[in-house]
């Protein structure tokens, strides 16, 4: 029972943190937040990030509102996770350590599946527009385009994204 509540704890707060980074990723690329799919992420998200817009002001590009978010929603869940687990919170230290861990995994996982699902969705939907295709292009392409320049086409076939997702996998493993 107590494995499954870390589990459903873990899961449901790393979506929502996932989320958060994703809108984000979206403010950092500027994405198109008119974009059905980014209109999704914005109010999913605004609950939370609202509130801390009107207490932390913006840092040039950087929406300090959603960092906070961020790194909130993770502490909250390595806290909720810790309590289940351990019956009470670990040391500062370990806490902060792990929440870097947590937020790093984080990042990669997201640009992981963003890139997983921006390749599948060029394959399926080749030609076509796709709001969250539009989306994934604003928030992939900044990661992708710097590899394809050095990385040319095999056959007319762009492996840039498998390449990164091998990096991606490796670096998660090294973050493990």
């Amino acid at each position: 029972m107590n494995d499954a509540l870390v589990f459903l704890v873990s899961t449901l707060l790393s979506l929502y943190q996932g989320a958060l980074l994703l809108r984000l990723i979206m403010q950092l690329t500027r994405a198109d937040f008119r974009n059905p799919a980014g209109r999704a992420v914005v109010q999913i998200t605004d609950p939370v990030v609202k509130p801390l817009r009107r207490l932390l002001p913006a840092a040039g590009k950087v929406d300090t509102g959603t960092v906070a978010a961020i790194v909130g929603v993770g502490l909250v869940k390595l806290l909720i996770i810790q309590m289940l687990v351990f019956s009470v919170p670990l040391g500062l230290n370990h806490t902060v350590r792990l929440l870097a861990i947590d937020l790093a995994r984080l990042v990669l996982q997201t640009y992981f599946f963003c890139i997983l699902l921006y390749a599948l969705l060029s394959f399926v939907a080749q030609g076509s527009y796709s709001p969250v295709q539009h989306l994934l292009a604003s928030v992939c392409e900044p990661i992708l385009s710097p590899v394809r320049r050095r990385i040319p086409p095999i056959g007319g076939l762009d492996l840039t994204p498998v390449w990164i997702l091998i990096a991606i996998q490796a670096l998660l493993l090294i973050v493990r």
